[in-house]
């Protein structure tokens, strides 16, 4: 048997085993859980919008409290300083929420630069809070012809480098044209109740990990890397 090469040894004031209790706490938030939906189109027949209103009328029937961005007036990212007030809306409804859906239109094999304009908008963090880390994440597409999931994946890649928890399920709508009523409702069908899915699945995920984010995303190097930067602070301040 081959021996296993020498690891660097670990440091213990930063290293640690889970922690059970917090894992797996007594007392639980009771609030609605909070969900904020983006969408990728400024179309007046917006079908991501249809879709996200969908997804949130469905939310709302499982206890969920939402919120649904316009992104009509956002400006390009870096066109404009974050206190422009669509921008701090944006960052103020991140902020707010336990979990988010992200609902795009798939154009030329990818999401929208709208869609992906909000989301460059929100960054990793904001002064010491992680806006993103943690929180729940669902990824829905609508596709013009047949189903794709070009755009779903990408969400995907995006959603993890935001440091979210993207749930497993999503939905891709083929044929969006065609699963919309005149008043912008959804036809029942097969991928409706995909949508149901995916919604309850977010739910249940969100109320399961929202009391255990800070938990879930505490991280050795980061740990690690705090209390060099602290000996490093006292260490400059007291001359050494």
């Amino acid at each position: 048997m081959t021996d296993l090469p020498t690891m660097p040894a670990l440091d213990d004031d930063h290293f640690r085993q889970p922690d059970l209790s917090a894992l797996f706490p007594a007392e639980r938030r009771t609030d609605p859980p909070k969900i904020l939906l983006l969408y990728g189109s400024l179309r007046e027949r917006s079908f991501s919008r249809f879709a996200a209103e969908e997804a949130a009328r469905i939310l709302q029937r499982l206890g969920a409290e939402t919120r649904i961005f316009n992104p009509s007036g956002l400006p390009l990212p870096d066109d404009a300083t974050a206190d422009h007030p669509k921008v701090a809306d944006l960052r103020d409804l991140v902020r707010w929420c336990d979990g988010m859906v992200w609902s795009t239109p798939e154009r030329h094999g990818s999401m929208t630069g709208i869609m992906k304009a909000q989301i460059d908008w929100i960054p990793l963090s904001l002064g010491a809070v992680r806006p993103t880390q943690g929180k729940t994440l669902a990824v829905m597409q609508v596709c013009g012809g047949s189903q794709s999931f070009n755009a779903v994946n990408q969400l995907r890649l995006l959603g993890r480098w935001m440091r979210c928890l993207t749930i497993p399920n999503q939905s891709s709508i083929p044929k969006a044209f065609q699963q919309f009523d005149e008043d912008g409702r959804m036809k029942p069908s097969s991928f409706y109740d995909r949508i149901v899915d995916v919604m309850e699945e977010l739910v249940k995920f969100t109320l399961l990990t929202r009391d255990i984010r800070e938990h879930l995303t505490d991280r050795y190097s980061e740990r690690k890397e705090t209390g060099e930067k602290l000996i490093a602070r006292v260490n400059a301040t007291s001359g050494a």
